[in-house]
């Protein structure tokens, strides 16, 4: 009953409402869109990633999930309510659901899009515990007044560096939806992202 059960009560308004907040947030990088608990799903998969998940992913969109998502009943809670079919390799993937970031293979893994079709890309979607919690990263760029900040944890190693060479690749690129238990936030390849301390 797992896999049946911790889909939207309301899936049109549910979907309504964490699509509204995925594109405030993909406008403005840095600001925290809050989200209420609206779906359910089985760990380790949490309440936030999972109702993005149910929201972007459908029949045409290959997911991608990392290993820990890959051997549980997350998977097929997934396959239920979305019908996404999984992604061969990461390259494949439409969308990429991590539910352990400190684990994440390379940026450049994923599809990068093609200059002409940059929007062909993956769109990673990051399970992260906190977004205050972590090292506080300063952002710049599109949707950005001056600066903002936040501080999610866990993110990979080097992940600064590496998010520099995925803004090298412009127009080519990944983007990145952090969820977070209240909320979520989002990188945008257009973000630029320094550590306070540099």
């Amino acid at each position: 009953m797992d896999v049946i059960d911790g889909g939207f009560s309301a899936p049109v308004f549910n979907a309504q409402t964490v699509f509204r907040a995925v594109m405030d947030a993909m406008a403005r990088p840095g600001t925290v869109q809050q989200l209420a608990e609206l779906a359910q799903p089985p760990a380790p998969l949490a309440a936030t990633a999972g109702a993005v998940a149910l929201t972007l992913c459908d029949h045409d969109t290959p997911l991608w999930l990392d290993a820990g998502l890959q051997v549980s009943a997350a998977k097929s809670w997934l396959a239920f309510h979305t019908g996404a079919p999984s992604a061969a390799t990461p390259a494949d993937a439409h969308f990429a659901l991590v539910a352990n970031p400190a684990n994440l293979i390379s940026l450049e893994n994923f599809a990068q899009g093609t200059q002409e079709y940059p929007d062909r890309s993956t769109t990673l979607i990051l399970q992260v515990e906190s977004l205050t919690q972590g090292t506080s990263l300063r952002l710049e760029g599109p949707g950005i007044e001056t600066s903002a900040t936040i501080a999610p944890t866990s993110l990979p190693r080097h992940f600064v560096e590496q998010w520099k060479q995925n803004g090298a690749r412009f127009p080519r690129g990944v983007d990145l939806i952090l969820a977070a238990p209240d909320g979520v936030a989002c990188l945008p390849r257009t973000t630029r992202i320094k550590t306070t301390e540099a």
